[in-house]
């Protein structure tokens, strides 16, 4: 898909359809989402992420992801960011630059893009993806989404509503911030097999099932595909299964949250 091609929506009622945009540290993706079933409508449009991701450089890409689909002009639209969001505004920037920080996303989306946007954590779009269309679709209670990547991300949804910025990847553990020890990266950097990393993670999953007590743990993350090789070896009260949508929750959590806030 060339840089000047554009996607028109298939044809499907308009109030089926949400937009999302993934923001990352290395690549910034779009995509329509067919809200009822939470599948994407056309192929995800995906730029590389400027080395210098200021929010003027930033916001030429949000640009262009926006203008390679045909969007109704009153289109509302979600966007993840890589940090702490309150009332569309950064708290906190990871793996963007940090002139972010104090910035109103949200009025960087709509100026940039001419579309009114919805702005959430990148793990909380995609935990509330999980529990609308994904591994914890129809469960009632506390769903607690864990992504284990080059930190750890987490969302906490109960009863279908997102409670945002739960940030568990640093609750402090045994004197460390809990993702130095148990992130996927941390595996991979210490060369730790799954059973040594299985071990760091019973101590992690133990002491969030103690203070919080969820229905349901989601882990997600590239290394959710190997659950096999690390979940059974882990002893909780609380079922733990891996995540279904993938790469594909940041936008399809975008979506449905900025539909559900229009």
């Amino acid at each position: 898909m060339t840089n000047d091609s554009h996607d028109a929506l298939i044809e499907t009622p308009d109030e089926r359809i949400g937009f999302g945009i993934d923001v990352g540290g290395s690549g910034i993706k779009g995509a329509p989402v067919d809200l009822v079933t939470g599948k994407l409508l056309t192929k995800k449009y995906r730029l590389p992420t400027p080395i210098e991701s200021s929010p003027e450089a930033v916001a030429e890409v949000l640009s262009a992801v926006v203008s390679h689909f045909e969007l109704p002009a009153g289109a509302h639209i979600g966007v993840t960011f890589p940090g702490v969001i309150k009332n569309g505004v950064a708290q906190t920037a990871a793996n963007v630059d940090k002139r972010w920080i104090g910035t109103d996303v949200a009025g960087v989306t709509r100026d940039a893009t001419g579309h009114s946007a919805f702005v959430v954590n990148d793990a909380d779009a995609a935990g509330y993806a999980e529990a609308a269309y994904g591994a914890a679709l129809g469960q009632q209670g506390s769903v607690l989404v864990l992504t284990l990547g080059t930190g750890i991300g987490s969302a906490l949804i109960h009863d279908g509503v997102l409670v945002p910025n739960f940030e568990l990847g640093h609750l402090e553990l045994d004197g460390y911030d809990a993702e130095k020890r148990a992130a996927s990266s941390v595996k991979d950097r210490e060369e730790l097999s799954y059973p040594e990393w299985a071990e760091r993670l019973q101590r992690y999953f133990a002491h969030v099932e103690f203070l919080f007590s969820p229905d349901l743990f989601v882990v997600g993350g590239g290394v959710s595909k190997d659950h096999k090789e690390f979940l059974p070896l882990l002893d909780l009260t609380t079922p733990i299964i891996p995540a279904k949508l993938r790469n594909k929750a940041g936008i399809v959590g975008a979506a449905a949250l900025a539909a559900e806030n229009d």
